[in-house]
């Protein structure tokens, strides 16, 4: 007969794993950064999640692996050596992107950096699951323990639920992002057209032409020179404030 899920773990383990995730649901509404943001994943899930002693945080970009979060430093020797092989379970779990359970002694032989590490860390089991947004490979969330025998598969579901708070979490910040990128585009463009129309009324106002002319004459400077436009207009008010 098959055993529900509270049959297996007290109901307040739910209702923990429930109160954490409403949390990290306004986290980037508070103004945390990214890094600050994945923190606040990696501690909701290292305090819910039964076995998992230690958390952290892999992200996958151009540059290479990097651990943005982390609940204890021990555990950042462990991600380190993973991506300076490059390879072990968070790589794995993020690159095939499927959850991966390992233990110090099955991954001797697989990946003995990872082993070696975990064993100085005091870490004898791990588990890996993958981050994805927009179908695009982010990342993975990795949990840590002493007990080689722990996560079961009732770990595993909870750190799907923390996967998704990491996914949601990296997108919101992107969106974010995006829209502070597209803010300041438009303020320094703001701040551009002024520039360039005080500088047309300089040569306005010095050589009797009007706007257009004006403004054909910071055109060709800015050809000649293979400057920005508005860095002529800059220049040439600059050398105005700067006459006696």
């Amino acid at each position: 007969m098959a055993v529900s899920i509270d049959e297996h773990v007290p109901a307040v383990l739910l209702d923990e794993a429930s109160e954490a995730l409403e949390e990290l649901a306004g986290v980037l509404a508070e103004g945390q950064t990214l890094r600050e943001a994945l923190q606040q994943v990696a501690e909701s899930a290292s305090r819910v999640i039964p076995d998992a002693e230690n958390v952290s945080v892999t992200v996958v970009d151009p540059g290479g692996a990097s651990t943005l979060a982390a609940t204890d430093e021990k555990v950042l020797a462990i991600d380190a050596d993973q991506y300076a092989a490059g390879d072990g379970p968070c790589l794995e779990a993020a690159t095939r992107q499927r959850p991966i359970r390992a233990t110090v002694a099955d991954g001797r032989d697989k990946w003995p950096e990872f082993a070696a590490a975990a064993e100085r860390a005091g870490v004898r089991a791990y588990l890996s699951a993958p981050i994805v947004v927009a179908d695009e490979m982010i990342g993975s969330l990795n949990l840590y323990s002493s007990e080689e025998r722990a996560f079961d598969p009732f770990d595993e579901a909870l750190l799907r639920l923390f996967v998704t708070a990491a996914s949601t979490t990296i997108t919101g910040f992107r969106r974010y992002e995006r829209s502070r990128q597209l803010v300041e585009h438009l303020q320094r463009a703001l701040e551009s057209r002024a520039e360039i129309d005080q500088a047309k009324g300089v040569l306005m106002a010095a050589h009797g032409v009007d706007a257009e002319e004006a403004f054909g004459q910071l055109v060709a400077e800015s050809q000649q020179h293979n400057t920005k436009l508005r860095e002529v207009a800059r220049n040439l008010l600059d050398s105005v404030r700067r006459r006696p």
